[in-house]
């Protein structure tokens, strides 16, 4: 066995540290390419998860009363309802008002409101409206409430006496149902001027992949004393398309 020299052992120790620092570097070229890559996948799916929300959460924000109605993409909703009650509502009561002088007067001096049953709402659209119509219903009944011309009629004292009476709101014209309707809520201390139904409807056209579909809401007065019908409607259009140039190829003014 031969054996190094003192003079030869820098010399050995200088070329294994000169072999361990290759080692390193070529170790160090092997991985930094792996590293790389690794950081930047991590770096597209914590941005991909960032925009499109990790499975299992949903996110919500409160809108304030000032911004714009959500535009459905499928089917109607507060973009098209809210102007439709507005509308309707508006009209029925400023033909009403404009009746005032005809009104026996209270014993304030101020023309007595006329007492209305809201009967509810009829939905013969092509849409299922879900919980949509219990929030018609109450917006109409509240703007009613807040009118000069109408006193209507808890909805409860409604629902409780088409329980008692067994009849559907759709018989209520018939005469003999009439008077013993009126004549179950006159007992409970609401007497009866007016029914109101309110009917949602809509029409659809189709041309190739886009849809119009019109809404109309009415509202049908009767007058339960002298059968005296008034009606007024409010209408909305719609369009839906399959595309972004939907819009713009179907409701160009420059094609007409």
């Amino acid at each position: 066995m031969i054996v190094p020299s003192i003079t030869d052992i820098p010399l050995v120790r200088e070329k294994a540290e000169l072999h361990n620092q290759d080692w390193h570097r070529m170790v160090s070229r092997e991985r930094n390419p792996m590293h790389r890559r690794e950081w930047l996948t991590g770096f597209s799916l914590l941005s991909v998860a960032s925009v499109s929300g990790c499975r299992g959460y949903q996110y919500a924000h409160v809108i304030k009363p000032t911004a714009e109605n959500m535009v459905g993409s499928h089917e109607a909703g507060a973009e098209v309802f809210d102007p439709l009650v507005d509308e309707a509502v508006m009209k029925l009561l400023a033909r009403e008002q404009s009746k005032a002088p005809d009104c026996p007067i209270g014993l304030d001096g101020m023309p007595e409101k006329k007492t209305i049953c809201f009967i509810g709402i009829e939905n013969k659209s092509a849409e299922d409206i879900g919980d949509f119509k219990d929030k018609l219903y109450n917006q109409i009944d509240s703007q009613i409430l807040e009118s000069a011309s109408f006193q209507p009629i808890s909805r409860r004292m409604v629902d409780a006496a088409l329980h008692e009476t067994r009849m559907r709101p759709d018989s209520l014209m018939v005469p003999d149902n009439m008077r013993l309707f009126t004549a179950v809520l006159q007992r409970g201390g609401a007497p009866v001027d007016y029914f109101l139904y309110a009917t949602l409807t809509s029409g659809t056209t189709k041309r190739n992949s886009s849809t119009q579909r019109d809404y109309e809401l009415n509202l049908e007065l009767t007058n339960v004393h002298t059968g005296q019908y008034e009606k007024v409607n409010a209408e909305v259009r719609k369009g839906y398309h399959k595309s972004a140039m939907g819009k713009i190829w179907n409701y160009n003014p420059l094609k007409r």
